[in-house]
């Protein structure tokens, strides 16, 4: 039997023993249905639309989220960003300061602590943005092996993180005074009303956007002041139900669904987020060698052409009815209006092969692809 619904537990543990971001009272008083997500109870969807119409909101004007509970940690001290290079799978020497990038920290045998994003303020800082339920594991190992004068700090207490993302977004942005306009995957040190915050040109839609990360305290009044900008526009506050549909039309990849102890950046489909030229990082042994063996199953996209809508753990057929792979994420495409999911399957699983997913039991007609399952505007300048 497969799994439902978004990866995110309600009533999982009391909200009394749940992590708040500096937002909370915002998504109470707005209505907000919230849920456990990593330890921190966050907004799932809001009243007047939900998960539909705030999806739509981003992928045709602005939408805005909070996104608090992912981690912070600094990476400081004399040959900090080298370290850090050393650790984690990307070439951290490919970007320079000012430059963000997408990379991933695994364990010995090869598989996924955590996927993040690494952003280089100078050879000795470090910024780094992992998943909330994985920041202090991340810390841990960075802090465990970390040379005698480089500081691992985890600062997940210290910051907010809000995304602006959509066709919008920048004059969202340029109303209130902030810098647009950079490049993707870049990020400026900027100010608003004289409080620091970082204007990153990153996010998890698909869509131009930015994430901004103020200083925990100041991240009210800076959301107060965009919710304006965003409502002028047509633009909605959103939820992180909504999040997970924009990211998974995209096909990226969720930790813990499609990235695990158990799965591989090689199973994955994130060997470009590796730098496998370099001398040394975590997993590099055994990730070399299960990308040289080619045995392994892979993420595939799967576009539903029956009736159905595939969820986490929904097995995989092929024509012949026999078990080639299990869905990893799954929900209703708002904008192809049709199900879709990721999955692993067996390579001998072709794009364009037909398969059928067993959804409670029924099974459902669709085609393996490469994702994404919409068009891609991350990039436009």
């Amino acid at each position: 039997m497969c799994a439902v619904g978004v990866r995110a537990t309600v009533a999982s543990m009391s909200n009394d023993a749940l992590l708040t971001s500096p937002l909370h009272e915002r998504h109470v008083a707005l209505g907000a249905k919230m849920a456990d997500f990593g330890g921190w109870l966050m907004p799932i969807e809001y009243p007047g639309g939900g998960v539909v119409a705030e999806h739509q909101a981003v992928r045709e004007r602005v939408g805005m989220f909070d996104v608090s509970h992912l981690g912070k940690a600094r990476v400081s001290g004399p040959g900090a960003a080298a370290y850090v290079n050393d650790c984690l799978t990307n070439d951290l020497g490919r970007i320079h300061p000012g430059k963000a990038q997408y990379t991933l920290c695994c364990n010995a045998s090869g598989g996924v602590v955590d996927d993040l994003i690494a952003y280089a303020r100078s050879p000795e800082d470090v910024f780094l943005i992992p998943n909330a339920a994985n920041t202090a594991t991340v810390v841990e190992l960075l802090q465990a092996s970390a040379p005698e004068d480089v500081t691992v700090e985890n600062l997940h207490g210290s910051y907010g993180v809000i995304a602006v993302q959509g066709t919008l977004s920048d004059e969202v942005l340029a109303t209130i005074g902030l810098p647009t306009g950079h490049e993707y995957m870049s990020f400026v040190e900027s100010e608003w009303e004289g409080l620091p915050v970082i204007v990153c040109r990153t996010g998890y839609t698909g869509e131009r956007g930015y994430e901004l990360v103020p200083m925990w305290d100041n991240a009210a009044a800076l959301w107060d002041t965009l919710a304006v900008a965003i409502a002028a526009r047509g633009g909605r506050i959103c939820g992180l139900g909504a999040r997970d549909t924009l990211r998974t039309e995209m096909g990226y990849p969720l930790h813990g669904n499609d990235l695990s102890l158990e799965i591989t950046p090689v199973m994955a489909g994130s060997g470009w987020a590796v730098g496998w030229d370099k001398p040394t990082f975590w997993g590099k042994e055994a990730l070399v060698a299960q990308r040289a063996a080619k045995t392994s199953r892979l993420s595939r996209g799967l576009l539903v052409t029956g009736r159905g809508i595939p969820r986490p753990g929904c097995p995989v057929l092929d024509a012949d009815g026999a078990l080639v792979g299990e869905v990893t994420s799954g929900t209703f495409s708002p904008t192809r209006k049709q199900g879709i999911a990721l999955a692993l399957l067996d390579r001998s699983v072709a794009i364009g092969d037909a398969v059928s997913i067993d959804v409670r039991g029924r099974l459902v007609e669709a085609e393996a692809m490469r994702p994404p399952f919409v068009e891609v505007s991350t990039k436009e300048n």
